[in-house]
């Protein structure tokens, strides 16, 4: 005989304000759509508050949340059972000071973005038997969310096809895309720069797996015929101990050019750039399908399951990027790419209304409307 289902809150423990408890990984591809979900939920009334680690800091200086939780998480590797241990004792940890924290703050939803810091938030709040939705940027699900995808009340995905979700799920998961920040999202109601003599190029990535970025394209870019780079204005972000060498490597290669480790007014860049060149983590490709940018894209190789791959092919089928295997990235390869797109500029303008055609601008109004919806639904219920 089938377990009855455990009973739900009363509606009597909700916050009196509407309040979402977001739970998010230390990283810019967990936080920032959670952050952009947090704007569009303040917009409709709502509180948001952020639970984290030590890590989102780095992240949350302009999160709007009333309050910051830093959770206690750690992950681990198979077959390691010191590691595990460490990380089973952690997450408890985490959890304990999440179920403290939701008990004062009566959370009408929480939801999570992935990343292991999500974890120990979406286990108190399963516990409590808190209103539960998890978000996959990703086009293959998250580890962390695997743990607990069947036991949410609802899964939101980024991309068409969402990979290792288990067979329960089918037909079940909303397609809402990835949210984007605002000012990311402005860029979808704007023209594609006119393609004249001038072509600018901005290349990202400047943290994880970003030593290919920084070191080969500033060697292949100095490898075009100097009739391409005296026309040529590039914007790279790069790694701070190779900054250096790729500033000298423009310069002597009279590539007019800006260096830095982190930009952050990356919206205005993004809108003024011809051609990207990056990686293909879930953000980057949103952005770039909602900003409408042809792109040159490099997944990286030591991605969780591939998962930058199959991110990258929805602008690729959609003709808007050319994807290089990292193994591929050779110097020669890389210049023999941004040569044929510069060369065929005349065609950047169509490739740029193909990266729109997959973009999915009204994520966060999407996302929202979820989690609106559950919670009625919940509600209603418990009533």
């Amino acid at each position: 005989m089938a377990k009855a289902p455990k009973p739900r809150r009363k509606a009597s423990s909700f916050s009196e304000t509407p309040l979402a408890v977001v739970a998010a990984g230390g990283t810019g591809g967990h936080m920032f759509p959670a952050e952009a979900l947090a704007r569009e939920l303040i917009a409709r009334g709502w509180q948001v508050v952020l639970a984290s680690d030590a890590r989102g800091a780095a992240y949350a200086d302009k999160f709007p949340a009333i309050e910051r939780l830093s959770l206690e998480a750690a992950t681990f590797k198979a077959g390691d059972p010191i590691g595990m241990a460490r990380a089973a004792i952690k997450i408890a940890l985490g959890t304990m000071q999440a179920r403290k924290a939701f008990a004062r703050l009566k959370p009408w939803a929480v939801i999570g973005f992935g990343g292991y810091p999500s974890y120990p938030a979406l286990l108190a709040a399963l516990g409590r038997k808190d209103v539960t939705l998890i978000h996959e940027q990703n086009s293959v699900l998250g580890r962390s969310n695997r743990q607990l995808v069947k036991k949410v009340d609802a899964v939101a995905c980024a991309f068409p096809v969402l990979r290792m979700a288990p067979s329960e799920l089918e037909g079940k998961v909303q397609v809402v895309g990835n949210p984007v920040r605002p000012d990311i999202q402005a860029l979808y109601d704007e023209p594609y720069p006119a393609v004249e003599k001038t072509i600018r190029i901005l290349v990202t990535g400047g943290s994880q797996g970003a030593k290919i970025l920084s070191e080969r394209v500033p060697q292949a870019l100095a490898s075009l015929p100097i009739s391409i780079r005296i026309n040529l204005q590039l914007e790279q972000q790069a790694r701070a101990e190779q900054a250096e060498a790729a500033v000298k490597i423009y310069q002597d290669a009279e590539i007019h050019a800006e260096v830095s480790p982190f930009f952050s007014n990356m919206a205005e860049r993004l809108e003024r750039a011809h051609i990207v060149i990056g990686r293909s983590g879930a953000s980057t490709v949103c952005e770039l399908a909602v900003a409408g940018k042809p792109a040159i894209l490099i997944p990286l190789k030591i991605a969780a399951d591939d998962h930058q791959t199959h991110n990258a092919e929805v602008l690729k089928e959609a003709k808007a990027a050319v994807v290089i295997p990292e193994d591929e990235a050779t110097v020669e390869r890389l210049a023999e790419e941004i040569r044929t797109m510069i060369e065929g500029a005349a065609l950047l303008p169509m490739r740029a209304k193909a990266a729109k055609s997959v973009a999915r601008p009204d994520a966060a109004k999407l996302l929202a409307d979820l989690v609106e919806r559950t919670v009625a639904k919940v509600k209603q219920g418990a009533t």
